[in-house]
């Protein structure tokens, strides 16, 4: 296999097997995949077929069984981070029961394909409706998640008649992973930020054959649905975000300096100002290494793999509508299968890069002119004001408070994203 794409630890490797043929060629529902431009298993879009080498997932249960375990917290609470307790029941579960095979089931049960664009090979499923005029959607995911975030939601989107809603709501799905993250190739040489992976994204869609879409994203998905926006091209319908950027200049200046909040903000203004106050205060710090030193802190979340899912955990027990217990929405082997991602990939470090390429605060207000909608989940790190959306997205085609749900939406809560998507499109459909 050539060098280029030969990413992954040696052991793991793509395979055009049959099985890889069949998802290749079939939906989810097995009806045929009508991929409108090249083919699968062309010279431009590949099957790509998931294969970790069992030593590879034995070496990986060796080093969970001897991690070395620091001295337990001097607090009876999460302030100094993930408790010594709670990590070492999850390795202990993640060294002697997890199944990755299982996860890697699934996925592999899915159309998943290959393509490169820009110098690198980018991963991504491609699940198309059997619904005649479905609306091709690109879902991007973010940090610390992966595609297995939106999982849950796939059919549901694809094959709404099933799923309670109308053929009307019907969406071809396009799932990419972000390049240094999951199955996509690691970049190499700098450049690869937002604006980029949104360039990107669009040669995808139109490599699929869309003259037509819309994007949704939630973390850097939303970070690159807005960049995609502000490029405006030809093909781009609209975006939905569930983590929007909205935070006006001179808020965002007293949020830096650390001020008490300003006279004259609305309740929900003044909701969102202390939740981000709080965040910068006490939560940033992981943004802080991975925006400064994403190769120093690197070392450590690549050689351990007790230290990747403490630097993960903290953030699925923050960021979730859990109440700092995210066993409560989503379940441990969910919260494994997506460390184990990022293990048995080696993206620790390139994934942490993306904080380096983009150094940008992402709470910040964007100006987006393409129609745009918005959902605020009440678990996210901070819920946006319809007041500051609107100076954001002047298009604003759709704004809802949804009752549950966090920073992980898709995955804590697919069957309110799943409305929430249904809905926010609606009037873009032709």
């Amino acid at each position: 296999m050539p060098e280029t794409t030969w990413r992954h630890s040696r052991r793991t490797f793509l395979s055009t097997s049959a099985a890889a043929m069949t998802a290749a060629t079939t939906g989810a529902f097995g009806s045929p995949l009508r991929t409108p431009a090249a083919s699968p298993g062309s010279a431009d879009i590949r099957p790509f077929h998931v294969k970790i080498a069992e030593e590879d997932l034995t070496e990986l249960r060796r080093r969970i069984i001897a991690t070395r375990w620091p001295d337990r917290e001097t607090v009876r609470d999460q302030s100094q981070g993930v408790q010594l307790a709670t990590m070492q029941k999850l390795a202990h579960h993640w060294g002697t029961s997890y199944k990755w095979r299982n996860i890697e089931a699934r996925l592999n049960s899915l159309p998943q394909f290959l393509t490169e664009i820009d110098g690198l090979d980018i991963h991504f499923l491609h699940v198309r409706s059997r619904h005649p005029h479905a609306l091709p959607m690109i879902l991007t995911h973010g940090w610390p998640g992966s595609i297995l975030e939106f999982l849950k939601v796939i059919d549901p989107l694809t094959d709404p008649t099933a799923h309670g809603g109308r053929a009307d709501d019907a969406f071809h799905l396009v799932i990419p992973s972000i390049p240094g993250y999951g199955f996509s190739q690691r970049p190499t040489s700098t450049g690869w930020g937002p604006d980029r992976i949104a360039r990107a994204w669009d040669t995808l869609m139109g490599r699929l054959g869309y003259e037509h879409y819309v994007s949704q994203g939630g973390d850097w998905g939303a970070v690159i649905s807005d960049r995609l926006a502000m490029q405006r091209p030809a093909g781009l319908l609209g975006i939905h975000v569930n983590f929007p950027a909205t935070v006006p200049p001179d808020i965002a200046e007293k949020l830096a300096c650390g001020d008490p909040a300003p006279a004259g903000l609305s309740p929900d203004e003044r909701a969102a100002y202390e939740k981000l106050a709080a965040f910068y205060k006490t939560g940033s710090g992981y943004s802080a290494m991975m925006v400064t030193r994403p190769q120093t802190v690197g070392y450590g979340l690549t050689d351990s793999p007790a230290g990747l899912a403490a630097w993960m955990y903290d953030k699925f027990a923050a960021w979730t509508d859990s109440g700092g217990e995210p066993e409560r929405v989503l379940t441990v082997d969910e919260m494994l299968d997506d460390i184990t991602l990022y293990w048995v990939t080696n993206t620790a470090v390139s994934s942490a890069r993306l904080y380096w390429e983009n150094n940008a605060n992402n709470f910040n207000a964007v100006s987006v002119s393409v129609p745009a909608a918005i959902t605020v989940f009440p678990g996210e790190i901070y819920q946006a004001p319809r007041s500051w959306a609107e100076r954001s997205y002047h298009k604003l085609i759709y704004f809802n408070k949804a009752k549950r749900g966090g920073h992980f939406a898709a995955w804590e809560v697919p069957d309110i994203f799943t409305e929430e998507l249904r809905a926010a499109f609606r009037s873009l459909r032709t």
